[in-house]
């Protein structure tokens, strides 16, 4: 059985993360900002805490500080993606998070913020994390999902079929969030649960989207991507696509994120488990108030 090719060129991945950090423009890091309140919300409700965390990324600090500010973990290893983040202090270390470095059962929390949607293999990435948690260890993450940047394909794709009579993929593939779900639990994770809130960004031109993007390090790297890049006519009238078809009444454009988070447990002896069927002590009917009815074969 031949294995499945590459969708993510991994290296190009890298050199945007690189670029990213050593040009970081201020506010460009809004939606990791978002995405982290929210995971530190959550960890917060949990109603345990955790001796070792570690942060699947590095974020610029910002899930370590979330992790911190819940007062849920006893120890915060910050693990930086592919290169050490310049503007910080140095991490406790540097990892692909496609090819993990932790023993079985070494942490008891990870935790991760947009990046595993560009990971070639995420079932195996699911698999690697969930050994590495200790019995009852949590994974959280969130990341992109389908209904991400669906405004920026739309307006991209129908410039260049219109420009050029045909259209090469400009943004990533993302999942939905029940095959994220699913994926979970193939991955061995017991209570797995996804949930999406998809957030709505303003801008007044598809360029300043196109900015932060750059600045995020998230443009496409997609490894069967076309190498030339777009001509200054398909791009003016993407924008003017955009400007036609995803604005408000003020003119300002909208760029949606569909963000996916992910939460599951690494199997413990302790964790609620579905009852054997036949094996209730009580009846549906009695519960309802109502008589039982059988029903004839």
């Amino acid at each position: 059985m031949s294995a499945q090719p590459d969708l993510f060129d991994r290296r190009l991945f890298r050199q945007f993360r690189e670029r990213a950090l050593k040009t970081a423009r201020p506010g460009a890091d809004f939606l990791l900002k978002a995405v982290a309140e929210d995971l530190e919300d959550r960890l917060s409700l949990i109603n345990r805490s955790f001796r070792t965390a570690v942060d699947l990324g590095g974020h610029t600090g910002l899930v370590s500080n979330a992790i911190r500010n819940s007062g849920k973990a006893a120890t915060i290893l910050r693990a930086d993606l592919f290169t050490p983040d310049p503007n910080l202090p140095a991490p406790d270390l540097v990892v692909d998070d496609a090819l993990l470095p932790f023993g079985d059962q070494s942490v008891d929390l990870i935790v991760s913020a947009l990046n595993l949607q560009v990971v070639n293999d995420l079932p195996g990435t699911l698999i690697q994390i969930r050994r590495a948690l200790a019995p009852d260890g949590l994974f959280l993450a969130t990341l992109p999902g389908a209904g991400t940047l669906t405004e920026l394909r739309d307006s991209l794709t129908r410039a260049e079929l219109e420009i050029k009579g045909g259209a090469a993929a400009r943004v990533l593939p993302f999942a939905d969030t029940r095959d994220l779900g699913s994926l979970l639990q193939r991955a061995g994770f017991a209570l797995p649960v996804t949930d999406l809130d998809t957030v709505t960004v303003r801008y007044d031109t598809m360029f300043a989207l196109l900015a932060d993007l750059r600045s995020m390090g998230a443009a496409s790297v997609l490894k069967d991507r076309s190498h030339k890049p777009l001509s200054k006519a398909v791009l003016l009238r993407a924008a003017e696509l955009y400007a036609e078809n995803h604005a408000d009444a003020d003119g300002r454009i909208r760029a949606s994120f569909a963000l996916v988070t992910l939460s599951g447990w690494a199997p413990h002896e302790s964790q609620q488990k579905p009852l054997r069927p036949g094996s209730a002590k009580a009846r549906l009917a009695d519960a309802l108030g109502v008589d039982e009815q059988k029903v004839r074969d």
